[in-house]
């Protein structure tokens, strides 16, 4: 009934002003509220537009790896990366090259995204934008050769024929550098230098072909050097009597050294300790390679490469020490911090869906709610500063009725206070601010009274603005 009531009455009033050419007076200001949000919810979406463009899109699902010749050590490793990143619902496409030349220069092109390259293989230009994702392991250069007679020098090959493994191999370009170290190039002398590399090198010294191979393992698997070590008249070439002249000469070779029966116990191959020369391999990617995978790429390398062999110690593989390229940045920060929070608790793709979406909330968090905060007494402020700016001409007003004046002068300042008072009545304001513009007529009241010389100045004339 009392709801009824309320209705009736509701339109009976809604009729009157009708009828009086009355509006409802608004209880919001759209404008004070649109000048006020508006701003606030602008530079938010400036700051996450910003957010979107800095931070990096998803990670790409798929992505591609020079993994050298069929059948190479970097063959067979980069096929233990792609087991583990299509764990985490990453293709790693491996694609064939002629080993760490040939794998640089298709990084450095732009057809991969990643290569294994051998350290002190560079080239001359093109690499400005690579980096290292680390150390991965060890890769000896292993020499072999027919001789009746052990050398101690690889200029004792002069006159031979030596495989040195085909244009574009890491295998040929450290076989050429150490050879010119020994005075032996092509085009010079006797010496004869042929493209032939694994499996195809090995059988052309068994075949009596060549009188020398050089393996590497972005030409060769471990297997092939293991099948040479058992070959009747074939020696494996020993670094002993000038190992540390190599390593302070080239510096990006390391002397390893293999203790008797490492290779095969049951026939103790080799028969003795001997001393190779190792130069370390690198993972290298664009600058620009993608963090979350980085971090992906990384923990697969440790997972590989930490583990002892016959060629490291455990856990001195993988490592951030730079050689020939600059290390990644996010690769770094992986080997100093580890895994991102999220990455560390959530599965990949959930982890990169988490770490975008909390830099496009960061925004939100920094700007929208503190300004929403603060909209409130913001919008107030811009509602009675319509009336707050009409105070200081009232404030005038009262000085100058102070001093001595004329009655014109006076029924001036009257007339002035008239049009103030006319202005703060016509001043649009929302309902739950009207009690502004009421009170602030009784200062006006006050003023024409101090004008006029009728001032009563009771404590309850004066009120204060809230």
């Amino acid at each position: 009934m009392a709801e009824k009531e309320a209705t009736r009455e509701k339109k009976i009033e809604t009729a009157r002003r009708r009828l009086l050419g009355l509006r409802p007076v608004s209880v919001v200001s759209w404008r004070d509220a649109v000048a006020t949000i508006g701003p606030i919810v602008l530079l938010t979406a400036l700051a996450v537009w910003a957010a979107l463009y800095l931070v990096r899109p998803a990670p790409p699902s798929s992505i591609t790896i020079a993994g050298g010749p069929e059948n190479s050590n970097f063959r067979n490793i980069a096929a233990q990366y792609e087991k583990i990143l299509a764990r985490n619902g990453v293709e790693l496409k491996i694609v064939p090259s002629l080993g760490s030349l040939d794998s640089l220069k298709k990084l450095a092109g732009g057809e991969v995204d990643l290569a294994f390259v051998q350290s002190g293989v560079t080239l001359e230009s093109g690499t400005d934008e690579l980096v290292s994702l680390g150390t991965m392991f060890r890769q000896p250069v292993s020499i072999f050769y027919r001789s009746e007679k052990p050398f101690e020098r690889l200029s004792q090959m002069d006159g031979m024929r030596i495989a040195v493994g085909r244009e574009g191999s890491g295998t040929r370009f450290i076989a050429l550098a150490l050879l010119k170290g020994n005075g032996l190039e092509p085009g010079t002398g006797k010496t004869q230098f042929l493209d032939l590399e694994g499996e195809a090198a090995r059988e052309a010294l068994r075949a009596g072909q060549v009188d020398a191979i050089f393996l590497s393992g972005d030409s060769a698997a471990v297997k092939t050097v293991r099948s040479l070590l058992r070959e009747p008249g074939v020696r494996l070439f020993d670094f002993t009597a000038q190992g540390e002249a190599y390593e302070r000469r080239f510096r990006y070779l390391n002397r390893l050294e293999l203790p008797p029966g490492a290779f095969d116990l049951g026939n103790n191959l080799p028969d003795r300790r001997i001393t190779m020369m190792a130069p370390t391999v690198e993972l290298l990617s664009h600058r620009d390679l993608h963090p979350a995978l980085t971090d992906l790429l990384v923990e697969a390398a440790q997972e590989i490469h930490s583990r002892s062999s016959l060629m490291q110690n455990p856990r001195e593989f993988p490592h951030p020490i730079e050689h020939d390229y600059p290390m990644s940045e996010d690769a770094a920060r992986y080997y100093k911090s580890g895994k991102s929070f999220a990455y560390r608790f959530l599965p990949f793709w959930l982890a990169s869906l988490v770490s975008r979406a909390l830099v496009v909330l960061l925004p939100l968090l920094v700007i929208l709610i503190p300004g929403m905060r603060f909209a409130p007494a913001l919008y107030a402020w811009r509602v009675n500063r319509r009336l707050y700016k009409r105070y200081g001409e009232m404030m005038a007003l009262e000085r100058a009725a102070q001093e001595p004046m004329t009655p014109e002068q006076r029924a001036a300042l009257v007339q002035r206070l008239d049009e103030i008072e006319k202005s703060v009545i016509n001043v649009k304001m929302p309902g739950a601010f009207a009690d502004q513009s009421y009170i602030m007529r009784r200062h006006i009241k006050f003023v024409r009274d101090s004008l006029s010389g009728n001032a009563t100045r009771k404590d309850d004339d004066v009120e204060l603005v809230r």
